[in-house]
């Protein structure tokens, strides 16, 4: 198991191979009281930040009420965990970025992220990922944890 200094994430080359081209990872993040959420995301990594989107839920009247958004404002630490298994356990492997999220809603760390999340998922091209009204989470990573078979 490895750690990477958050400054230069010096990070091997199949970590940031499995970040930039793992198409889910799970984002873990806890209210102020500890109590901890789970959820798969979709995501983008552009060798210093952690991207995801917070796109229209048809059944809620605001995003802004997502229990993850929620707990990020109380606490922002989270952990995102991406992973490869397959059958073949001789090549199995993780990593988990550990970090402070932030929420952001316009301005040029916004826009980066929305291309970098256009360029990686045609659905979003499809959905008409909001540029004007959408909510991006960036996570800033402070410690990044691998491991690998073999």
């Amino acid at each position: 198991m490895g750690e990477a200094d958050p400054l230069s994430l010096d990070l091997p080359e199949w970590v940031v191979e499995l970040l930039t081209a793992a198409r889910v990872g799970r984002l873990g993040t806890a209210d102020a009281a500890g109590r901890p959420l789970v959820v798969p995301v979709c995501y983008a990594f552009d060798g210093r930040h952690c991207y995801s989107a917070i796109d229209a839920k048809p059944k809620r009247p605001s995003t802004r009420h997502l229990k993850r958004l929620r707990n990020i404002e109380e606490n922002p630490r989270v952990s995102l965990a991406v992973d490869h298994w397959e059958e073949d356990w001789s090549r199995l492997r993780w990593v988990i970025v550990q970090g402070r999220a932030e929420i952001l809603a316009r301005g040029s760390e916004f826009s980066h992220g929305v291309d970098l999340l256009l360029a990686k998922y045609p659905q979003y091209r499809a959905m008409g990922l909001d540029r004007e009204a959408g909510l991006m989470i960036r996570i800033a990573p402070e410690r990044v944890l691998h491991w690998r078979s073999g």
